[in-house]
């Protein structure tokens, strides 16, 4: 056996942050020499940040980033370490990998598959580099070997996939199987969305078996720069088995994943497999003399996290990921606190359940000191002795009613506000529209009415929470919550600058109808904290067979969850509701799905949407006419507020068909609104009705 002792390592880093980012490469060093680590992999562009735009174009960027590589090199005696940074090549940004080993630069790897889809643009700062190719660099007054290489140390072959290049069908692993690597390493910047982690693992298992490899991945972590968030997915695996795994949605600065491989063991594998040789690319091997130590064997086998194997997997991602999201926010923009206008209803309360999610997650992961430690600027919370202490110092909700507004609602809010600890603030802004209200009167010349000025009157009264909402956040010099979800961006039903004001908005990637039974989930079975047996019933039940601290759950939800989404803007006698003013949640999202991610045609939409919703034996559906004015009302809805969407505050990025128009979603802010479409949908509808009367299909 030749075994290693080799490592992935997670890092939370800030674009263009050089002191920060160097010194928790630096510490993750030094980790890993702690735990005698002989080859550690951390992320790609972990020097200069991955998420730093167009700052790539400039040359100070380059130049910082190799001033931190340098800084660095002095750390790496007696390891092997890979750091990710931009660097120029022939008037070219390239996106690069360099191994270090014994203070000494190996050489530079380039990138060669750059995504350009979802949230990356890497072809407008990156140039791809050519496989097989080999050249130099020069800094200072050294020269160092850059491009396609394969490095050999003491005899063990390590070469590279950087991210993207692993999600393509010709992977370069492909070429690096046929020239006999033992070791692919993986640096990645690779966003979080819902299920993703189960891909990734199954690209490097798969990659690890295909080529005979021991293959090591690592992934950035947090929220690095504003929208993404890295999960610190990491893991490796060899010959076809998963080794290891780390712990996702961490909120440490770094992370060490390690594992033993067997280069032997790998080897064999490559033999029996008799793959092709490849003899034509002596040009591109890098060697250099590495004294690898001797390693005891161990046993090792990956297991998922528990909270990852309960059987509410999205819920658990959703509840981590956003919390850990809202944290790095936090910390990063140096803000005292968060401020959000509680209305009682289902969308408010998420944010503020994530908000006291944000510091109980962060309290069990890195203990109270931790939190206070990483938080150090905010004085406000250094003497708090425990999680719902701190909430109450870092947000603070107002419930801000009018004659429209229900004691329900109010109930709500409060009984939510109470629970989690959160400051609690009330006032009735009646006045304040009624002076609105008489002002305009005034200058129209007539009284406003809810039979001609519905819209006016609904959206002034949102409105009028805004300026109050936003002097609370000034006062605290904190950032203002913005409360739409997903499903009210894609058809508009949101009032700019009213509910839509704020500085982040965390829940407009997630759909109304998941975020109802989030709360639900989250009242009843909550997160698992404890590494405790995984719940299995999904009725929304507790499990009773695990103890109550195992568990986060918020009973301060069960007000929210026994109400009918509304916006309370109507007068009470209207008997307002959200679904009313639109059509039912799970319809609009399946519209959602199929027009926008699936690109599909109205009349395309109507056919399946009928399939999905029209009723058979035994279960309730929806008739064909009001399904047809459900898919023409989002169309329409969709195609007149796309000025809207431009406009929502920074939402974070929870899956990989979002709306945002500035990550995935591109769609023009004037445009014909589907009238040619539509009205080819309502001409096939109408056929279809004709030939149902005549016998020949039944609906």
């Amino acid at each position: 056996m030749k075994l290693l002792k080799v490592a992935a390592g997670v890092l939370n880093q800030t674009p263009l942050a050089w002191e920060s980012n160097k010194q928790n490469i630096i510490n993750a060093i030094e980790a890993a020499k702690d735990q005698q680590i002989s080859l550690l992999c951390l992320p790609e562009l972990c020097i200069s940040g991955y998420g730093c735009e167009d700052a790539f174009y400039a040359q100070n960027t380059i130049d910082q980033s190799i001033a931190s590589l340098l800084d660095i090199v002095p750390y790496t005696s007696d390891i092997a370490v890979s750091v990710g940074l931009p660097m120029r090549h022939n008037n070219r940004t390239i996106n690069t990998a360099c191994l270090i080993a014994n203070k000494r630069i190996l050489g530079f790897v380039g990138k060669q598959y750059l995504p350009n889809n979802s949230i990356y643009y890497e072809l407008r700062w990156f140039q791809p580099w050519v496989q097989g190719l080999r050249d130099d660099v020069h800094i200072g007054e050294f020269t160092y070997p850059f491009g396609d290489l394969v490095f050999d140390l003491s005899g063990i072959r390590v070469a590279f996939e950087i991210c993207e290049d692993a999600w393509i069908a010709n992977r370069p692993g492909r070429a690096l199987y046929e020239r006999g690597v033992d070791i692919i390493m993986n640096p990645s910047a690779s966003h979080f969305a819902f299920f993703k982690s189960q891909v990734r693992e199954r690209l490097v298992v798969d990659a690890s078996r295909a080529f005979g490899v021991s293959y090591i991945y690592t992934n950035m972590l947090g929220n690095e720069a504003g929208r993404t968030i890295f999960d610190g997915d990491a893991m490796i695996a060899m010959n076809g088995e998963l080794l290891v795994s780390g712990n996702r949605l961490s909120y440490e600065d770094f992370v060490i994943v390690p594992a033993v491989i067997d280069i032997d063991n790998t080897r064999l594998n490559q033999v029996q497999n008799r793959g092709n040789l490849a003899l034509s690319f002596p040009n591109l091997r890098v060697s250099e003399r590495f004294e690898w130590p001797e390693v005891t064997p161990v046993i090792q086998k990956a297991e998922l996290e528990a909270w990852e194997r309960g059987g509410y997997l999205k819920e658990e991602e959703f509840a981590r990921a956003v919390a850990l999201g809202l944290f790095d926010y936090l910390r990063k923009s140096r803000s005292q606190g968060y401020v959000l206008s509680l209305s009682g209803g289902a969308d408010s309360s998420a944010i503020a359940a994530t908000v006291f999610l944000m510091i109980r997650m962060a309290v069990e992961n890195i203990g109270i000191d931790g939190v206070k430690k990483k938080l150090s600027y905010i004085k406000a919370i250094q003497d708090s002795k425990a999680p719902e202490e701190m909430v109450g110092k870092l947000l603070t909700v107002m419930y801000q009613g009018t004659e429209n507004s229900s004691d329900d609602t109010f109930n709500s809010a409060k009984e939510l506000a109470d629970d989690i600890g959160a400051t609690f603030l009330n006032i009735n802004i009646n006045g304040l529209v009624d002076t609105y209200r008489g002002l305009i009167e005034g200058q129209l010349g007539r009284k406003l009415s809810w039979d001609t000025d519905d819209l006016a009157l609904q959206n002034i009264q949102a409105r009028v929470r805004a300026p109050s909402i936003w002097m609370i956040a000034n006062i605290n010099n904190a950032l203002l919550l913005s409360t739409s979800n997903r499903s009210e961006a894609a058809v508009g039903y949101a009032t700019m600058d009213g509910d839509t004001a704020g500085s982040i908005s965390p829940i407009t990637g997630i759909d109304k109808h998941f975020l109802r039974g989030w709360l639900r989930w989250l009242e009843n079975v909550g997160l698992n904290v404890k590494n405790a047996p995984a719940p299995t019933d999904r009725t929304g039940e507790a499990v009773n067979s695990t103890s109550p601290d195992d568990f986060i759950r918020i009973k301060g939800l069960h007000a929210v969850n026994n109400l009918q989404p509304t916006a309370e803007l109507r007068p009470l006698d209207k008997k307002q509701t959200d679904e009313d003013d639109l059509m039912p949640y799970d319809v609009l999202n399946s519209i959602e799905e199929a027009a926008i991610r699936d690109k599909q045609a109205p009349v395309e939409v109507l056919k399946l949407i009928e399939v999905r919703y029209a009723g058979r034996a035994g279960v309730p559906g929806h008739d064909r006419e009001k399904l047809l004015i459900w898919v023409e009302r989002f169309f329409k809805l969709w195609s007149r507020n796309q000025w809207k969407r431009e406009r929502y505050a920074p939402s974070f990025m929870l899956d990989d068909h979002n709306l945002d128009p500035r990550t995935w979603c591109r769609f023009p802010i004037l445009s014909g609104g589907f009238e040619k479409e539509l009205a080819e949908m309502r001409e096939w509808a109408a056929g279809q009705k004709r030939d149902s009367r005549k016998g020949k299909i039944g609906f």
